[in-house]
Parts: C-alpha cells; sequence; structure tokens
C-alpha cells in the first residue's frame, strides 16, 4: 500500500471517528462538575488523591461504587460523585439531584463501610 493511500484511509478513519463522537447525544448530558471541583483546590480538601492505594480503602471505594452503578434509578450526576476512602473512612462528593439521591448513595456507603465511617458531602444540584 502506497503512503498516500495510507495517508488518506487514516484520515477518513479519523473523519468517521469524529463524526461520530460529535453526533453521541450521550456526551451533551454529562454533568458539568467544574464549579463544584474548584473547591478541591484548597489546603485540607478531600480529593481522590487523597486516597491511598492500600488495598483495603481501595475495595471499600470500588463496592461502594460498584453498587452505585448499579442502581440504574439514579442520576448521571449521582453516578458520578467523588467516592475518597482514607485508613477506612470514606467521604461522598459532588452533586446529585435530589434528597432521595443523597440518601440513597449514603445508605449504600454505610451498607459497606458503616455508619460511623461515612462522611455525606454531597449537595443537590439546581435544577437546569
Amino acid at each position: 500500500m502506497s503512503a498516500t493511500r495510507s495517508s488518506f484511509l487514516t484520515f477518513c478513519g479519523a473523519l468517521v471517528m469524529g463524526a461520530t463522537l460529535l453526533a453521541t447525544p450521550a456526551l451533551a448530558q454529562q454533568p458539568d462538575n467544574s464549579k463544584n471541583n474548584q473547591g478541591d483546590g484548597s489546603n485540607g480538601a478531600m480529593t481522590a488523591q487523597s486516597q491511598k492505594e492500600n488495598p483495603t480503602d481501595r475495595a471499600i471505594s470500588q463496592k461502594i461504587r460498584k453498587s452505585i452503578m448499579q442502581d440504574k434509578s439514579l442520576s448521571t450526576y449521582a453516578h458520578n460523585i467523588k467516592i475518597v476512602t482514607m485508613d477506612g473512612k470514606v467521604t461522598l462528593k459532588g452533586p446529585v439531584r435530589s434528597d432521595d439521591e443523597k440518601s440513597a448513595i449514603n445508605a449504600k456507603a454505610v451498607a459497606v463501610a458503616g455508619a460511623d465511617n461515612v462522611t455525606n458531602n454531597l449537595e443537590i444540584a439546581p435544577a437546569q
């Protein structure tokens, strides 16, 4: 295959891929947490980078995330909350759509980590 034809096929593939991404409506529905994440830059803020890489903390976060993702009644906002576990203590952060979602996520975290080990900093996002 000639270099020109190879370049042309690469260009066509990139063009089709780009058009597919632009036409995907799911991308437009993703929550924009940019404003919410601005507070994460302050000293002492609980961020995903705060979590240590020990197996126990990772397992706790993974179990909570799996439980949240399996619940299809939760909004995209709820599915994208931050779960940070440090020394068995879980912090939940981010926007959700309702008090019901906030309570449901808290219950899922408590079921995994225990009531005394969960700090719920979830916030209700304003309706759009």
